[in-house]
């Protein structure tokens, strides 16, 4: 489902964390041991799904006889009031998987929905909308996978999955032309540069960058800078991207527009799970 990620571990250590030792005291003081429950997971807003792999997960990790049923799809648009799951099992169990189940396809349907609307403010022309690393620790593999749900196309996912020269680094090696030179001595391939100035985007291109990263540049700027690479290189503009702005943004021709809210912005969805 998510490629590389552990959603045993991740689902094993979730339930400890709200089970602790002593698991859950209401339920078991409450609810009979062989009561059963019938309920439906529902949207109460209009959203873009995604995450209910993992929800069946923890449900079926303390009822493995638990019978769950998908109605939709993660990576689709439902409208508020749609039943999204079906969950049928012991009551007891389902109700102590409740909260993590739901926290987490709380938080990635919001980061699936955000960046639905991000991808549509740019429908038609031609950018493509890329994901970052501004994720929280321990849950990128997620919420990047979120993202795609929403349409975005990821970007690296980890330091060793693609290179990326910035600011800092410039700085370090004394320029952008020497960064770039160094990169491609050390036989590193797909080589993005992030370049913040017009007179930045020729030494880079002579020293060999594949992709150039267009950092807060204003919208006049971005145009002149599309003109002055002409193609040769694709091109991503980044830094402080907002829902109205993207279009214009986009409008530029640049290639790739990257865009760190829609993980580290994205409001939880209002997803709950009803007795039925």
């Amino acid at each position: 489902m998510i490629g590389g990620f552990d959603v045993a571990a991740f689902v094993a250590a979730t339930l400890a964390e709200d089970l602790g030792s002593g698991g859950d005291i209401t339920s078991a003081a409450v609810i009979p041991t062989d009561a059963r429950l019938s309920a439906v997971m529902a949207s109460r807003d209009d959203v873009v799904i995604a995450g209910l792999p993992l929800a069946e997960a923890f449900f079926h990790a303390l009822d493995p006889d638990c019978r769950v049923t998908h109605l939709v799809h993660d990576g689709d648009r439902v409208a508020a009031g749609t039943p999204v799951m079906r969950i049928e099992g012991n009551a007891r169990a389902l109700l102590s998987a409740e909260r993590s189940a739901l926290n987490t396809v709380q938080h990635l349907t919001g980061i699936a929905t955000m960046t639905r609307t991000y991808v549509d403010a740019i429908a038609g022309t031609g950018a493509v909308l890329l994901d970052t690393r501004k994720t929280l620790p321990g849950l990128r593999a997620l919420e990047k996978y979120a993202t795609r749900m929403g349409g975005a196309t990821n970007h690296r996912l980890r330091l060793d999955d693609g290179v990326m020269i910035k600011d800092n680094h410039i700085a370090v090696a004394g320029g952008v032309e020497p960064a770039v030179r160094a990169a491609k001595v050390a036989g590193l391939t797909g080589v993005v540069v992030e370049v913040d100035r017009i007179d930045q985007i020729a030494p880079a291109l002579a020293a060999g960058a594949d992709r150039l990263l267009l950092d807060n540049m204003d919208v006049p700027t971005l145009k002149q800078a599309v003109v002055l690479v002409a193609g040769r290189v694709p091109t991503e503009a980044s830094g402080g991207v907002r829902l109205d702005t993207i279009r214009a943004i986009a409008e530029t021709g640049v290639t790739y527009i990257s865009v760190g809210r829609i993980t580290q912005s994205a409001p939880a969805a209002d997803i709950g799970l009803d007795f039925a």
